[in-house]
């Protein structure tokens, strides 16, 4: 039986603050590129990129798929990214459930295989613990304690025809 922790109306007021902490955080907008882990991650980034634009000015997104660099990926290694699209960018990972950081290490590697960022950070909108990396967000939408027999499930309006945070 699944609980929810935050409704849309929570769902919205966390997106909302971690966008005004990425803007003042980073002093503004110039040369920030929301990079939304899919496939969730893409739908909050978009969210967190309108937010953005009402407050400072509008900020550049794109998806990024990690599977291939998964390091339980069965398939081929992928080739390095013929485009270095993210040099000298302010790349911010966006994630909705930030758990052993496993997903976030793999985002990484995908990151530097297309260019050197000035810097990468992280948004995440649950962060429920239980680390195996030492991985940390920087913008936090709410921390959730649970257990390793727990699972966190995000849905969005785009995918899932809700917006909602469970717990089962």
């Amino acid at each position: 039986m699944a609980k929810v922790i935050m409704n849309d109306k929570e769902m919205l007021r966390a997106l909302t603050r971690l966008s005004y902490e990425i803007v003042e955080r980073n002093k503004g907008v110039e040369n920030i590129l929301l990079l939304g882990i899919e496939t969730r991650g893409v739908y909050l980034a978009k969210r967190i990129a309108e937010r953005i634009a009402q407050i400072e000015g509008p900020v550049a997104v794109k998806g990024l798929d990690i599977k291939p660099y998964r390091d339980d990926w069965e398939g081929d290694k992928p080739e390095p990214a013929p485009e270095k699209d993210l040099t000298n960018k302010k790349v911010i990972l966006v994630d909705d459930v930030l758990y052993t950081g496993r997903s976030i290490r793999a985002a990484l590697d995908a990151c530097i295989d297309r260019g050197r960022p000035a810097e990468i950070s992280l948004a995440v909108l649950v962060d429920r613990g239980h680390r195996e990396l030492p991985i940390r967000p920087d913008y936090i939408g709410k921390n959730i304690p649970t257990s390793r027999k727990e699972r966190v499930r995000v849905h969005v309006q785009e995918r899932d025809g809700e917006d909602a945070v469970l717990i089962e």
